[in-house]
């Protein structure tokens, strides 16, 4: 069931090759853009090292503002992988060995040289926590309370988000449609600011460019009726051509 109310959700991305620039992250979007249809706005994203205190302060500051925390990496076989041991420990919890989650590695490295230590830390979780189901490596995604704690690697986070789809509860999804312009946003910029205010529940954002020696940008405009949008974009539309600028539907 969908609500008017808006669900908040915040991202925290694990792991020092993150800020070091070694691996790029793909994890945002992917997330941004699942929240979106299940009716949950992303809210805000950080990033920290693998070090103990700052994930366990980022966890307890961002599960309590917001409805739902995903998190990304460290949960792996290595000894750095700490994210299950620092959520625990925000959460006040011990670690244990979940049975369903041994059962499902054992099964999975049968095949494959069979379960050792390593292997076994992927069966670790916090003291109460369910399973994400994942069928690509074996290896369960975690939930503790409104904390989905997920893979690293970008397809095997993608299946975890398969396996949570129509779950959440949410809200309404966030529409958005984008109109392009060859005008610097900074002479439109009243005009965008007087449109959404005069459009009670849409925003604009604007997203300037230059190309082929000029400038330009791009307007999105957002959000959960449909009616609402289509006659802020017909406004935004109307207002630049007032200007004397013509705009171009889908972006430039």
């Amino acid at each position: 069931m969908t609500t008017d109310r808006i669900y908040r959700a915040a991202i925290l991305i694990i792991g020092d090759e993150i800020l070091s620039g070694r691996t790029q992250d793909k994890n945002i979007s992917q997330i941004a853009l699942w929240l979106n249809v299940q009716g949950i706005r992303l809210n805000e994203v950080r990033v920290v090292s693998d070090d103990m205190d700052a994930i366990i302060a980022a966890v307890n500051a961002l599960r309590t503002s917001h409805d739902y925390l995903f998190t990304t990496g460290g949960i792996g076989p290595t000894h750095d992988d700490i994210t299950v041991d620092a959520i625990a420990a925000a959460m006040g919890v011990p670690v244990v060995i979940h049975e369903e989650a041994r059962a499902i590695l054992e099964g999975y490295y049968e095949t494959r040289g069979g379960i050792n230590e390593g292997r076994l830390r992927m069966a670790r979780v916090p003291q109460g926590a369910d399973l994400i189901p994942n069928k690509m490596s074996g290896a369960p995604g975690i939930k503790m309370g409104n904390i989905f704690i997920m893979a690293g690697v970008p397809h095997i986070t993608a299946g975890m988000l398969d396996a949570l789809t129509g779950t959440l509860e949410g809200g309404l999804p966030v529409l958005s449609e984008q109109i392009g312009c060859w005008v610097a946003e900074s002479e439109v910029a009243a005009t965008l600011s007087q449109i959404e205010k005069a459009h009670e529940g849409c925003q604009i954002g604007s997203y300037p460019f230059y190309r082929e020696g000029k400038s330009g940008a791009n307007f999105v405009v957002r959000s959960t009726d449909a009616h609402k949008l289509r006659h802020c974009v017909d406004a935004l539309i109307d207002g630049l051509k007032q200007m004397g600028y013509d705009s171009t539907a889908g972006g430039i």
